[in-house]
């Protein structure tokens, strides 16, 4: 088979990384995700690095493997012209501008639909194009603020803490390449283009559902809990051999009385597994305490990757946390394909994290992310049809 989406073609203004983990999802997936930049300096996100080099950052190369890469000054009336005329020739425009900035170049949605009534216009805003808060700017953390994800995190009495993740950018990204499958889909049904949005805080307000369940079982908010679990005693994390900041596993034990036997037997505690007072829940929910000691006593004599093939080996759901070293040499990760390297021009060899996503028949075949303006010439002369001389001058001009 070709790659999934074979034949469709993206015209990504998307910058930083709520809307470029959209388009790369796409690209991934074989759609033609061209990144539109502005001459010159491009996505801010080449310049978010914090090594010392000028070539693109870890941050960027993360974001748009894949995607092609041309230049358009957008504030410019020939440029806004060639978009238009690369509209005409395209299935997507995704956009993660500040609000209201598309419209402010007069690209909005119905500008668009003229040009192209099949055209689907894909949207990121902190808060949406509408509603009382769609005027404000926002970046992943306030997206994660006022979608919930701070007051859900933190130590038990602590202040809401923002979770180490992203989940206000790519959490957002992700639901959008959703909403542009579904568009593309009813698509073929209708035959016409559609403008799809996803807002920040709606998208991590979706993420916290169940974490709201507290709410309407008692009427009030759930309190922060750190790595416990309210009600299921020993879900938590242990320290393990070796004494670094990292070196902890998880351990969730289920609530069928069999687990902590299970558990019991796992840890070379036979004494315990053959008291039968631990199948009764009330007994062990009141020694909670003594199974968190007897687990961490374990631990602390095993590595945390020794001690999940133990736990995990025997039943029970136990996996090492992972930092961001361990995750490039994780074995899992590297045979699934997520670990992926590059040879970049500017920076040599460079191992990422790629593509989460496993099809059989379309696999996906990971490509370098784009230099600025790498594909300028062939975006040009393929679509609209420019010549060399063409070209020059739109250079000349700082259109492209």
């Amino acid at each position: 088979m070709g790659k999934a989406l074979e034949g469709v073609r993206v015209l990504d203004l998307t910058q930083f990384e709520a809307g470029t983990s959209c388009t790369q999802l796409l690209a991934w997936l074989g759609a033609d995700v061209i990144k539109l930049e502005a001459p010159g300096r491009g996505d801010p996100g080449r310049a978010a690095g914090m090594d010392a080099t000028e070539a693109d950052s870890f941050y960027f190369l993360l974001l748009n493997a894949n995607k092609r890469s041309a230049t358009l000054n957008l504030k410019d009336p020939r440029g806004r012209e060639l978009f238009l005329e690369l509209a005409r020739e395209a299935d997507v425009v995704a956009e993660n501008l500040s609000p209201g900035a598309l419209e402010r170049l007069g690209l909005g949605y119905e500008t668009l639909r003229e040009a192209n009534p099949r055209l689907i216009l894909a949207r990121i805003k902190g808060f949406g194009t509408y509603g009382p808060y769609s005027g404000y700017k926002a970046f992943d953390t306030i997206g994660q603020a006022t979608g919930g994800a701070f007051c859900a995190t933190g130590p038990a009495g602590g202040i809401p803490t923002r979770p180490g993740l992203t989940l206000g950018d790519t959490g957002t990204g992700v639901h959008l390449a959703v909403a542009v499958l579904a568009a593309l889909h009813q698509r073929h049904s209708s035959g016409e283009g559609q403008m799809v949005e996803v807002s920040m805080q709606d998208a991590v307000a979706h993420l916290a559902r169940v974490w709201t369940r507290t709410y309407h079982e008692t009427g009030e908010s759930p309190p922060r809990t750190g790595n416990t679990y309210p009600g299921v005693p020993n879900k938590s994390t242990y320290r393990c051999k070796g004494g670094g900041p990292d070196d902890y596993i998880q351990v969730t034990l289920g609530v069928e009385p069999e687990s902590i036997l299970r558990l019991f037997r796992a840890i070379g505690r036979e004494d315990l597994a053959e008291d039968p007072r631990w199948l009764d829940r009330a007994y062990r929910n009141s020694r909670a305490a003594e199974v968190d000691e007897a687990i961490e006593a374990w631990t602390l004599r095993r590595d945390k990757y020794e001690a999940m093939h133990v736990l995990a080996g025997a039943g029970l759901p136990a996996g090492a946390c992972l930092n961001a070293e361990d995750l490039h040499r994780d074995p899992q990760l590297v045979e699934r394909g997520m670990v992926v390297e590059y040879d970049h021009p500017a920076r040599g060899a460079v191992r990422l994290l790629g593509c989460p996503l496993q099809l059989s028949g379309s696999p996906v075949e990971p490509v370098r992310p784009p230099l600025l303006g790498e594909h300028s010439g062939d975006v040009y002369r393929e679509l609209l049809g420019l010549n060399d001389a063409e070209l020059e001058k739109l250079r000349e001009s700082d259109v492209v």
